[in-house]
């Protein structure tokens, strides 16, 4: 019988036997195995107590009989059937927090192409031109944060020593947090922290408050020398309503690793702007993934057997 059953579909790339790996040097006293086929999924779930991958359907979690817990290898979990691990008494745990360097990195590399104006500097090669052109500095500048979870807090983090302002957008003002200035969800002090903005990075779930957020009056708002950088998701952002601000020049710029729709139409007008940054959706992606995500299950393994707390538990 194995303790934990590894499944067999990977995420960025990266192979589930790595993973399984990377389990059994933190678990050595514990039985890890990784499912290659449906037929071993099928076989091994049934009395496995623990049970990790990207995903888990209905049927498969109709064999897992003994199944304790399900750690889910994405940070989102909507893809999840949680009515009906609910009703077989699974725990479910989470990615969160394991993709926070990675994408407060390529935050900072965002923020500093178009300080630096980098993409027309690349531009410019392609082009063969070897011509000056104005860039600015990152220093002096007001950059807001929405969202404060564990990318919103390294993206901050990282921002020490660049001599910035920085406002945070969160659902609980009254916590706090790493910038300088803390605002709500209120539309009123949004949109006075937009007018202020220099560098909007979008780091926020996509809920109901969310879902749109930066819509045309968000652009309106936000000074044409501002820049959009979403990491979050597609659908915070009007889609729409950024290309017109982008043709109207509303706005600097924007640096994009999620769109709505995803993956964008070939014929859609966001690939053709030489403001806007595209990439697919890869911010998160990291070599550290397997063993950061190996830490955390490790460490909720004997607090499932001593029944404490699990960490980045979801339900």
């Amino acid at each position: 019988m194995a303790d934990i059953v590894v499944l067999r579909r990977g995420t960025h790339g990266l192979p589930m036997d790595e993973y399984a790996a990377e389990l059994r040097e933190r678990l050595p006293d514990r039985e890890i195995a990784l499912a290659r086929t449906p037929a071993e999924e099928r076989e091994l779930v049934a009395d496995a107590p623990v049970v990790t991958g990207v995903g888990i359907d209905e049927e498969l979690l109709d064999a897992a009989e003994s199944l304790e817990l399900f750690a889910c290898a994405y940070a989102g979990y909507g893809h999840l059937p949680m009515d009906a691990l609910r009703e077989h008494g699974v725990a479910v745990t989470n990615a969160a927090g394991i993709h926070a360097p990675s994408i407060a990195e390529q935050v900072l590399g965002y923020l500093l192409t178009f300080a630096r104006d980098l993409h027309e500097g690349w531009r410019r090669q392609r082009n063969r031109e070897y011509r000056h052109y104005q860039a600015r500095e990152l220093g002096g500048s007001t950059v807001t944060v929405v969202g404060l979870g564990a990318i919103g807090h390294a993206v901050v983090d990282r921002l020490q020593g660049f001599d910035v302002e920085t406002i945070g957008v969160r659902y609980t003002p009254e916590k706090g947090g790493p910038t300088d200035e803390v605002v709500g969800f209120d539309p009123e002090a949004v949109h006075d922290a937009l007018a202020r903005t220099d560098y909007l990075v979008l780091a926020t779930p996509l809920t109901d408050t969310t879902r749109g957020l930066v819509d045309e009056a968000a652009f309106a708002t936000l000074p044409p020398e501002s820049v959009l950088v979403n990491v979050a998701r597609g659908g915070v952002v009007d889609t729409d309503a950024l290309v017109h601000a982008v043709r109207k020049q509303s706005i600097r710029g924007a640096a994009l690793d999620v769109t709505d729709p995803e993956p964008l139409p070939e014929d859609h007008p966001l690939w053709n702007f030489e403001n806007v940054l595209l990439t697919p959706h890869n911010a998160g992606h990291t070599p550290e993934h397997w063993p950061r995500l190996a830490d955390i299950l490790a460490a909720n393994v004997p607090k499932l057997d001593s029944g404490e707390e699990l960490r980045n538990r979801v339900d």
